[in-house]
């Protein structure tokens, strides 16, 4: 579809993730895909909650850009607890980048202004600096950084959805995890999945 009609597919996500309220009308995600070694722990699973009749597939798109949101929030506390240090501003780089929905969300969320690099691929755009050192077109990397790399368009937080955010973040996802954990112990219990690490 995003090739007939000559758009990005993030496009595509945009539109879907306007059509829908914020909050997804109640449907949440934690994207725990992938386990980890204390929270979540080798027995975590991903979860959808609140489906009802109402949510279609755009609610669905909503919630997993919310949910990642919720993820990265949660990965920036215990980066903040464990450092003493604050973090205050974002910078959002990859193939979500190039979601305006996906970088308003991340602003709302964590209620601070995100920012798209004017490159997305910052992989890439990394290995060029080292490269742009390395045959001395810059005397420093520090140099080739503020040569090579720009900052695009700032989403700044929205105060009413930042406040909805932060109260379906702190009094429903981050009380998810705990709450189905026995669930999914039960899961791998009776399923053998996922299988235990050597």
């Amino acid at each position: 579809m995003a090739h007939e009609r000559g758009i990005e597919a993030e496009a595509l996500f945009d539109e879907l993730v306007a059509a829908v309220p914020i909050g997804a009308m109640g449907l949440m995600l934690q994207p725990y895909w992938s386990p980890g070694l204390r929270k979540p722990g080798p027995e975590a699973k991903g979860a959808v909650i609140g489906f009802g009749d109402v949510h279609t597939r755009a609610h669905l798109c909503r919630a997993i850009l919310e949910g990642l949101a919720y993820a990265l929030r949660e990965g920036k506390e215990h980066i903040e607890a464990r450092s003493g240090t604050a973090i205050t501003q974002l910078r959002v780089c990859g193939g979500g980048s190039r979601s305006d929905a996906a970088l308003q969300i991340t602003a709302d969320v964590f209620g601070l202004p995100s920012a798209r690099p004017s490159v997305s691929e910052t992989s890439g755009l990394g290995a060029a600096i080292s490269a742009a050192v390395g045959l001395r077109l810059h005397g420093s990397h520090a140099a080739a950084v503020r040569a090579m790399t720009h900052v695009g368009r700032v989403f700044e937080p929205d105060a009413a959805a930042s406040a909805l955010y932060d109260g379906l973040y702190r009094r429903v996802y981050r009380r998810m995890y705990d709450r189905l954990q026995p669930l999914y112990a039960e899961i791998r219990r009776l399923t053998g999945y996922p299988p235990p690490a050597r």
